[in-house]
């Protein structure tokens, strides 16, 4: 079965799927369709929430249903998509030394690189929010380059600080919360991801584009110093 497919979740959602793989072409798709529904939203729609190869509709039951919801969908998709504004790339600051970056000699040696190489590689990652998952301002990064490329550990590591760059696979992000993870810490930012803005409450929007730049060890004491 060839996609976009359309799959029903409980009695309140819509799921359309445009693929099964991490990749720009499809989460493009992903978001024209985000973006279509936001500019003419059917009757009955709630919200809808972006991953990397689907959109999830939420809809109200009393007011439309799958069929309904489905029929909206397609219409969009078949109409020239939206014309998507361009942005400058969200800049995240991050430090890449000593106990901030607890796994960056491992990385290094995992993949040949040393762990300037690494850092360099990072830096120059051209990376996209592609989804918000797991928690609060958890933004899903795709564009780890192909250098740096590692799976997951097998073991998690406990109480990891808000604010490590973590990477696994083709994928980056900042945490937000003392929590463990499996991913690899190769640095830590001071930017904020979450906001005090109720009307948006994350740094990032889904689609944009993300840039690292790099502080040293005493430029980023200075950032936590001045909050």
């Amino acid at each position: 079965m060839g996609f976009p497919r359309f799959c029903a979740l409980a009695e309140h959602g819509l799921l359309v799927e445009f693929g099964a793989e991490i990749a720009e072409a499809i989460h493009a798709r992903v978001r024209a369709l985000d973006a279509a529904l936001a500019a003419d939203p059917p009757a009955g729609m709630i919200e809808t929430v972006p991953a990397y190869a689907g959109l999830l509709i939420r809809f109200d039951p009393l007011v439309t249903d799958h069929a309904a919801v489905e029929a909206a969908a397609r219409a969009r998709l078949a109409a020239p998509p939206p014309v998507a504004r361009a942005a400058a790339p969200r800049a995240v600051e991050g430090c890449y030394e000593g106990a901030l970056a607890p796994d960056l000699a491992e990385v290094a040696a995992r993949t040949g690189l040393t762990p300037e190489a690494v850092i360099a590689a990072h830096l120059a990652g051209e990376y996209r929010v592609y989804m918000y998952g797991f928690a609060p301002g958890y933004a899903y990064l795709a564009g780890v380059p192909a250098a740096l490329l590692l799976p997951r550990k097998t073991a998690a590591r406990r109480d990891i600080p808000a604010g490590s760059v973590l990477i696994a696979g083709p994928q980056c992000l900042v945490s937000t919360l003392k929590m463990p993870t499996g991913w690899w810490i190769i640095g830590r930012s001071p930017t904020q991801i979450l906001t005090d803005d109720p009307a948006r409450p994350f740094l990032f929007e889904v689609g944009e584009a993300v840039r690292f730049t790099r502080l040293t060890r005493a430029e980023f004491d200075a950032r936590g110093a001045a909050r």
